[in-house]
C-alpha cells in the first residue's frame, strides 16, 4: 500500500524586509509624535565673528552678557551694574575664576571696557571675550 506523501513547501532562504520597513516607519512616527523639543529662551545677542577657534578647559567660569539695549546679565540673570560688581566680587577666586564676556557686537566699546575694568577690580584675573567662530573665507 502506498501512502501519498504530503507536499513539502519550499523553505525560502531569502529574508523579506517589508515587515522591517513597516516597523521602522512606525517607530519613526512614534518618536516624532512623543518627542518634545524645548527651545530654551536666552539672551538675544549677536556675537562678533573670529577666524581662529580658542578653547578653554577650565571648569569655573562666570558668564557676563551685555545686550544691545545696555542690560547686564550674570549667568543669564538680568542685574544692574552695581549688583554685577557685588556678584563678581563674591565669586572671584584668583587664578581659578574665568570671566566669559559675551557682548553683542552692537554694544559700545566703552561699556565692554567698563565691565572688564570692574572684573579686574573684583579680583578676576582671566577674562575671555566670547565670539562666534566662522571659518576663514578666502577671497
Amino acid at each position: 500500500m502506498r501512502f501519498s506523501q504530503p507536499k513539502r513547501e519550499e523553505i525560502s532562504l531569502g529574508v523579506s524586509i517589508a515587515p522591517l520597513i513597516d516597523i521602522v516607519f512606525l517607530l519613526l512616527i512614534f518618536f516624532m509624535l512623543t518627542s518634545h523639543i524645548e527651545i530654551i529662551p536666552g539672551i538675544d545677542i549677536t556675537l562678533p565673528y573670529i577666524t581662529e577657534r580658542v578653547s578653554d578647559t577650565s571648569t569655573e567660569n562666570v558668564i557676563v552678557a551685555l545686550d544691545k539695549e545696555g542690560n547686564y546679565y550674570f549667568n543669564k540673570e538680568m542685574i544692574g551694574f552695581k549688583e554685577l560688581f557685588r556678584r563678581l566680587k563674591e565669586t572671584a577666586q584668583p587664578k581659578k575664576t574665568h570671566l566669559i564676556l559675551q557682548a553683542d557686537r552692537d554694544v559700545k566699546h566703552g561699556q565692554v571696557v567698563r565691565v572688564m575694568d570692574m572684573a579686574k577690580k573684583a579680583g578676576i584675573q582671566s577674562i575671555v571675550i566670547s565670539a562666534q567662530w566662522e571659518p576663514e573665507k578666502i577671497l
